[in-house]
């Protein structure tokens, strides 16, 4: 097996490859009985009329991003929040992306919008050619509902754009030759005015090729005025360094390397810290700390100004996100893996708290705020319930289901517990299972286990959807791993799992296996894994270490080679995460783990499925084509399917999300259902 298989994206011999791979396998699941049934199932819930998908946009009314059966692509569209609280909403489209790409001859995917305030009527679009996360740029006019003539437009690349004002943007992008990072991102930032080509744009920041990259930045408060700009110089995937722009030159922020500014709020600078901080004898902070600065005191010396604390983690707590009203800040912070609500006020020099009193059990996010008054929306969800959108206004006391989504499958018959394992060093590891209210403890239930555990990200309950539809409805059970290396505990919960504590990761997602079957909810001939990405990774990893735990295995967009992790794709950026493979001492580590390395001959793999994306261009599709191949050459069977557009999020549409989930769900279900 050579290093170089399937390297090359488009080299010819690996798409051929690829190509005949999905032939096979669509042959045969497309071909099982139960494909076309969940094909149908998982495209009904996609296309329902209600589903709103992930892309914020921040606007006046009521907006959102809304894919169905007639705009499976999407449209942009606004309604007022009257009308958007009534039986049947009024929409008006802003942005048909379908009817743009088909008048473009472009498979376009929608990547959100940047919008100038306080009008908040120019708005700089992201269009993504096939999913990637190199996108084309371009200014569009959300009042007149059209692209505006002779605007602002940035040809595709990996790049950060900020509004200054209406004739003004700082960009960060490829430049040209030698103006990119190892890992692909852009290190100069440069000033464009309007009508400006790109050739003549004012160069006013660089970092180092060798760091992770930079990003402009304008602080602006909630009406719009801005009180700094400046960038963000990406030392690596994890420590940055904030500098601001000021007449005589930039100025390098007084905060640790692992720290980031959260917003402005009631006349307050706010700064999330990921590291123990004393900036002085008398001023300490610990990890996973909220401070604030006064914000005329910062803009005179932001070297001199001195931080006061708004929020300290406990044990188990952690920051989940964060909004800003006209008179108040709103967090939602974790609390082992439980969320809740506080609107903050400062007030004669000091921070105050009040719960706000949302459901409990689940996940509250912030989904929109008012810059007009304290008025906020949020989002609640759980494995088991479809998303309500609350309505709170701290003035009037009042608290407020609006809508509940419509029921995507039958819950009735499934209940969520919340259990811990024992991972090898003693550490308690929590995860959710959501399994059949009469299940019989036997170690017969069907049990796909999902995990991600990498980058301090979070996994959060929500709701199951097509997931419910596809397994849960078929008695089976359904479990999320809250691993090391992930965000759910704050800072010090991504450091236990990072760099040289990466094995633990897969120690906790394998503890968590163990006791799945330990308590017999499962058993190694019923028990599937599934992660994509890292989680990819992390699947990987467990099912070459531990083969004999698993049937199944989902491995999406993975990455697999990490002996050449960082030179393939967006790999040199994650050094911070994994270690660099090109230092002995690392290498060796990582080696220990490297799934495609750990595939030997004498073992026996749970016959994974490896599906990846020829249009990812964050974790290469090289990863899984070289695993496939290895599997293949050793005798072991395996499916593999590569979609040949869809980026890293692996489909650019509703209809090949729903083929993506009836593929995996058939698999699953010959795997871990028949006799």
């Amino acid at each position: 097996m050579t290093h170089s298989f399937g390297e090359e994206i488009e080299r010819p011999d690996a798409v051929a490859w690829a190509r005949a791979e999905n032939e096979k396998t669509l042959g045969v699941l497309q071909s099982d009985p139960r494909y076309s049934r969940f094909f149908e199932q998982a495209l009904s819930i996609l296309q329902a009329k209600d589903r709103i998908a992930d892309v914020p946009l921040e606007g006046r009314g009521s907006e959102n991003f809304c894919q169905d059966e007639n705009h499976v692509r999407g449209i942009w569209r606004r309604a007022t929040r009257e009308s958007d609280s009534s039986k049947d909403p009024q929409w008006e489209t802003i942005l048909d992306v379908d009817a743009l790409a088909a008048a473009e001859n472009r498979n376009w995917v929608f990547q959100g919008a940047s919008c100038l305030p306080p009008e908040d009527s120019l708005c700089l679009i992201s269009l993504s050619d096939g999913g990637k996360d190199a996108v084309s740029i371009r200014e569009f006019d959300r009042d007149a509902k059209t692209f505006v003539a002779e605007g602002f437009s940035l040809p595709e690349g990996k790049q950060h754009v900020s509004w200054v004002d209406r004739d003004t943007l700082l960009v960060a992008r490829d430049w040209g030759e030698g103006t990119l990072t190892k890992a692909g991102y852009p290190f100069v930032v440069k000033e464009l005015k309007r009508a400006q080509p790109l050739s003549e744009a004012r160069e006013i920041f660089r970092v180092e090729p060798t760091d992770g990259g930079t990003s402009p930045f304008v602080l602006r408060d909630i009406g719009g005025h801005i009180h700094a700009t400046g960038a963000i110089r990406a030392i690596s995937s994890f420590e940055s360094e904030y500098v601001v722009f000021r007449p005589d030159g930039p100025v390098k922020l007084n905060l640790p390397k692992k720290a980031e500014i959260v917003t402005l709020a009631c006349g307050r600078l706010l700064v999330k810290l990921d590291e123990d901080w004393a900036p002085s004898e008398d001023n300490r902070f610990t990890a996973g700390s909220v401070i604030s600065y006064d914000l005329d005191d910062w803009k005179q010396d932001p070297l001199r100004a001195k931080g006061s604390l708004v929020f300290q983690p406990g044990p188990r707590q952690a920051l989940s996100g964060s909004g800003v009203t006209k008179n108040l800040l709103i967090m939602t912070i974790l609390e082992n893996v439980q969320s809740k609500a506080f609107a903050y006020k400062y007030d004669q020099g000091a921070w105050s708290a009040t719960p706000i009193p949302l459901p409990e059990h689940a996940n509250v996010s912030l989904s929109a705020t008012s810059h007009e008054a304290d008025q906020a929306m949020f989002a609640v969800s759980s494995y088991l319930r479809p998303t309500s959108v609350w309505y709170f206004d701290p003035e009037s006391k009042s608290l407020e289901e609006l809508k509940t989504r419509p029921a995507a499958f039958d819950a009735s018959n499934h209940v969520v517990e919340q259990l811990e394992a024992t991972s090898r060093d003693g550490t308690s590891i929590p995860y959710f299972l959501v399994r059949p209210k009469n299940a019989r403890f036997d170690g017969t239930i069907p049990t796909l286990l999902y995990g991600y555990g990498g980058f301090q990200a979070s996994l959060l309950p929500s709701y199951l959807g097509p997931v419910g539809r596809l397994w849960l409805e078929q008695g089976n059970a359904y479990v999320v791993a809250i691993l090391r290396g992930g965000g759910e505990f704050g800072p010090q919960w991504h450091q236990a799992g990072q760099t040289a504590t990466k094995h633990t990761t897969w120690d906790d997602f394998i503890a968590v296996a163990e006791d799945l079957i330990r308590r017999k909810i499962t058993s190694p001939r019923r028990l599937g894994v599934i992660g994509g990405s890292q989680g990819g990774l992390l699947v990987g990893a467990a099912i070459t270490q531990r083969p004999e735990l698993f049937n199944a295995a989902i491995i999406q967009v993975p990455l697999l080679d990490m002996l050449r992790y960082t030179s393939l794709g967006a790999g040199a950026g994650w050094i911070g995460e994994y270690g660099d493979p090109a230092i002995a001492e690392q290498r060796a580590r990582i080696e220990g783990y490297s799934p495609y390395q750990k595939l030997v001959a004498g073992k026996t793999y749970p016959v994974p499925f490896i599906f990846t994306s020829t249009k990812d261009d964050r974790v290469h599709p090289a990863h899984g084509r070289k695993a496939a191949a290895k599997l293949a050459a050793l005798g072991q069977p395996y499916v593999y399917y590569e979609n040949i557009d869809g980026g890293h999020s692996t489909a650019t549409n509703l209809m090949e999300y729903a083929r993506q989930l009836a593929l995996e769900y058939t698999y699953a279900s010959r795997r871990l259902c028949s006799e």
